[in-house]
């Protein structure tokens, strides 16, 4: 298919959450999410906040345009809440139904591994449904490794499902120490 715009990956605005929450819940109920409980799918204000909290703490959250319209958005959070893992973030990627297979899931990556880089992330973790043979073939061609299988982990579709666990240096990676920290926080 042709596109008729430029696809734009951007830091997110406050003004995209609405269109983030719907790409999100059609996930949820139509997608790779499908069939699982979605009683704990954010509303608007949940989505606004834990946005404004990445985004306060320099986490990338990012999203693709075409023209005027989120057609997808991506993210990333802590990998574990303990000091020894702060260079370590977990991603998450979601593309508008409409747009899946136009390359809108390449743009939002390496929107997102650039930006994880700039912010001194060492290592990019992501857990994907062992069925999703689109998005584990995207993740290969970025350089991410499988590292891990999860039997069982998530109940959708009336059975017990797979996950595999995939993971990316970004940076020098695990190759050097970490920059030390600023002055005012020894």
């Amino acid at each position: 298919m042709k596109r008729d715009k430029t696809i734009v990956i951007r830091p997110s605005r406050e003004t995209d959450v609405d269109a983030m929450l719907a790409i999100y819940r059609r996930h949820i109920h139509r997608g790779v999410e499908a069939g699982v409980d979605d009683s704990d799918t954010p509303q608007p204000d949940d989505l606004r906040e834990r946005r404004k909290n990445l985004k306060n703490r320099r986490f990338p959250h990012v999203v693709a345009i075409e023209g005027e319209n989120v057609v997808g958005y991506a993210y990333v959070v802590l990998f574990r809440k303990r000091p020894a893992y702060r260079y370590t973030v977990k991603h998450s990627i979601y593309v508008h139904h409409d747009h899946i297979g136009q390359g809108i899931g390449s743009l939002l990556m390496r929107g997102l591994i650039d930006a994880c880089a700039a912010a001194g992330f060492r290592q990019m973790i992501g857990y994907i449904a062992a069925d999703n043979a689109a998005s584990l073939a995207l993740h290969e061609r970025f350089g991410f490794v499988r590292v891990g299988l999860l039997p069982g982990v998530a109940y959708r579709y009336g059975r017990w499902a797979d996950s595999v666990m995939v993971q990316r240096s970004l940076a020098s990676g695990s190759t050097t120490p970490p920059p030390p920290p600023p002055l005012s926080t020894r």
